[in-house]
C-alpha cells in the first residue's frame, strides 16, 4: 500500500462517508446518490487489493503481518455491500445512515491497513 493509495482511499471514504450521513441526516430514503458512495468505496477497495497483490507478487511485504492486512482488505470489501443490502430491503433514513456508516466503517479499516503496511501505528 502506497501513501497516495491511502490517501485517495480515505478521501473516497470519508467523501462517501460524509454524503451518506448527509442524506441520512436529511432524511431521504436509499438512492442511486447514497448506494453509489458505497459503489464508490467498493470499487477503491477492489483497485487497492488488485494493487496490493501486485506489490507482493513483485517482492514487497507489510511491515506488520502480510496476512493480517490481507484479512483487513478482505473484510472491508464485505462491508459496503452489507449495507447496501440493508438499503435495498429497508427503504428508510435509517438505510442511508447505515451506508454512511459503513463508509466510516471502511475507513478505520483503512487507516489500520496504513499502520500494519507501513509500520507506523500513529500516522493518519
Amino acid at each position: 500500500m502506497i501513501e497516495i493509495s491511502y490517501q485517495g482511499l480515505m478521501l473516497i471514504c470519508l467523501s462517501s462517508a460524509g454524503m451518506a450521513l448527509l442524506l441520512g441526516l436529511l432524511q431521504r430514503p436509499p438512492s442511486w446518490w447514497s448506494v453509489g458512495t458505497a459503489i464508490a468505496v467498493e470499487a477503491a477497495l477492489i483497485i487497492q487489493l488488485v494493487w496490493s497483490i501486485v506489490l507482493v507478487s513483485s517482492g514487497q511485504a507489510a511491515v506488520g503481518d502480510t496476512l493480517e492486512y490481507f484479512g483487513y482488505i478482505i473484510t472491508a470489501l464485505l462491508v459496503p455491500p452489507a449495507a447496501v443490502i440493508w438499503a435495498i430491503y429497508e427503504r428508510t433514513k435509517w438505510s442511508t445512515l447505515v451506508i454512511g456508516l459503513s463508509s466510516l466503517t471502511v475507513a478505520i479499516m483503512v487507516v489500520r491497513m496504513w499502520q500494519i503496511w507501513s509500520g507506523n501505528a500513529y500516522q493518519f
